[in-house]
């Protein structure tokens, strides 16, 4: 398994510190962030945009991903989301109810159909 990381790039570094709006500004300004791999164990992220962000096998134990739409994320595809909270979530299509149901509840890493 991929060992999930704390970056130091700067954008990454604003979503540890909580600055979500911040964060979303700045990449809607076009500023570039690789999130792949990244470890986002416990953190607040309600208010992300996360449309065109990368989040292939990144950890998200007891994250708080509640109302964040991820269905226009580039991918997700290795990320695990063990005991978060995802109420008003939505996910990318090609990721199954099951898998998601599985990461929720076990820490299985969900894999995308197709």
């Amino acid at each position: 398994m991929t060992t999930p990381v704390i970056s130091e790039h700067p954008l990454y570094r604003l979503l540890r510190e909580g600055k979500i709006d911040e964060f979303n500004q700045r990449v809607a300004a076009g500023e570039q962030v690789d999130l792949t791999s990244c470890d986002f164990r416990h953190l607040n992220l309600q208010g992300l945009i996360a449309k065109g962000l990368d989040f292939s096998n990144s950890y998200f134990r007891q994250a708080d991903l509640r109302g964040i739409d991820f269905s226009q994320c580039i991918s997700m595809n290795g990320a695990s989301i063990h005991a978060a909270k995802i109420s008003g979530a939505y996910f990318p299509e090609q990721v199954s109810a099951q898998e998601i149901l599985l990461s929720l509840e076990h820490g299985t890493r969900m894999r995308s159909a197709g």
